[in-house]
């Protein structure tokens, strides 16, 4: 999805309807679908496959009321857009920002699982020296290729989208006809025998696979270039979701029906998978095609997080030197902060944490986004496009992020927080440097 974020890439033709829903599909699965099945099945065991039903379920809730306010706006912001709309400019600037860090955070957990799929074939990764010398070492390259513009972009991630359609369906295609059915008689964990660790362990699982549907906040970020946005922005989201679900549910099914009980904590479930099928061809094939994905992800996220850095710099929300950029119009300043932020978090945590972390931002403007739908709603009733049933669709969206929430560890919410205060300070400083530009 690197183009929809770029907006001094001039488009001749507006984004029809089956580029927004390629662009959504590619943008939404990421490492998620390769490395999160066992870590699932850690958590509920065969139940797993219901987790992801609840978390599309709870996506849904979610987008439907993006859809009502992309329905509202053709201009480009998504999130930070309806919040200022319907909250004004510091609560728009807070999600704004959080927009920024869980790109950012994303950039970081992409490289982690880069780095991570690596240790499949290059054991010294699993060096915590080693890995963090790797990380900081690939997020240099990607700020140096940064600084060059987005031809390098936009080569790796129409690569990136071929290869990563091509090892589901491979897998998929595949891996059915090696199903063992006596594998899914474990319903549960071991360790699940009252509801409250089965709501614990859902939580927790919940959490894990929200990561893999994360991206779809995006889509309407670019609502300008787009044909017809508040028509096909809102049918994009819904069909994104629901063929997200079905290929995440069915590489989850695959996983359990050919690994079993061994899928549970596995870091490469994908990998592990196709090694009983094929061996070491199997096996590396996969790896090979996680690597391709997984860096395509990661390259398209290392040049969007910089310009939505930029974007808001130029809208006043952000120091102006945010937006300088270079003689190839990258904004280099933004870049420079932006992979400083990322190489923090990748030496300060492993994938688990920064998915979790991720997690934990987007609930941040997700809720701000689903109260901003209900107040403007009571303000204008002639809207394109109107989730049906009144507000039941907004209060269960905000009744399951509010369950979300408990599944996080008390580390995740307190850095959560703190990004939070900063923003505030952020913000002060901001308008007081406005301030002093006006009355000069």
């Amino acid at each position: 999805m690197g183009d929809l974020y770029n907006k001094d890439n001039e488009m001749t033709k507006k984004i029809g309807f089956t580029s927004i829903f390629l662009l959504g599909i590619n943008g939404i699965i990421g490492s998620g679908i390769f490395l999160l099945p066992g870590k699932m099945y850690q958590d509920m065991a065969v139940s797993s496959l219901l987790v992801i039903l609840f978390a599309s379920f709870m996506v849904l809730m979610i987008a439907l009321c993006y859809a009502e306010l992309a329905s509202r706006y053709s201009e480009d912001g998504a999130a930070w857009l309806y919040v200022y709309k319907a909250f004004g400019k510091f609560s728009g600037f807070e999600v704004g920002l959080s927009i920024w860090f869980l790109s950012v955070t994303i950039l970081a957990a992409e490289t982690s699982a880069f780095l991570t799929t690596l240790q499949g074939v290059i054991p010294a990764l699993k060096d915590t020296m080693v890995y963090n010398l790797v990380g900081v070492g690939v997020l240099l390259l990607l700020f140096v290729a940064n600084l060059f513009g987005t031809l390098i972009m936009k080569l790796l991630n129409n690569i990136s989208s071929t290869s990563k359609l091509a090892i589901i369906i491979l897998f998929i295609v595949v891996g059915l006809f090696f199903i063992k059915f006596d594998n899914f008689s474990v319903f549960l964990p071991a360790g699940a025998h009252t509801f409250t660790s089965i709501s614990k362990d859902f939580a927790k699982a919940l959490s894990v696979i929200f990561y893999a549907f994360i991206g779809f906040s995006f889509l309407p970020v670019a609502a300008a270039k787009m044909n017809n946005p508040k028509r096909n922005i809102p049918l994009a989201l819904i069909s994104v979701i629901l063929a997200s679900t079905v290929l995440y549910g069915l590489i989850t099914f695959v996983c359990i029906g050919i690994l079993g009980t061994s899928l549970s904590g596995e870091i490469l479930p994908a990998a592990m998978a196709f090694k009983q099928i094929w061996g070491s061809l199997g096996y590396n094939l996969i790896i090979i095609g996680m690597l391709v994905s997984i860096g395509g992800l990661a390259v398209s996220f290392s040049f969007n997080a910089p310009v939505i850095a930029s974007s808001m710099s130029e809208k006043k929300l952000l120091p102006s030197c945010f937006s300088k950029k270079n003689k190839f119009e990258s904004p280099y300043i933004s870049s420079l902060v932006t992979f400083g932020l990322a190489m923090i978090l990748v030496v300060s945590g492993d994938f688990m944490y920064l998915i979790s972390l991720s997690v934990f931002i987007s609930f941040l403007h997700n809720v701000p986004s689903i109260l901003a739908m209900m107040k403007l709603r009571k303000k204008d009733e002639n809207i394109g496009f109107k989730v049906p049933g009144g507000y039941t669709i907004p209060i269960l969206a905000l009744a399951s992020s509010a369950y979300l929430i408990t599944g996080f560890t008390l580390q995740i919410v307190i850095t959560g927080v703190i990004l939070v205060l900063i923003g505030v300070l952020l913000y002060w400083i901001q308008k007081r440097m406005t301030k002093k530009e006006t009355t000069l």
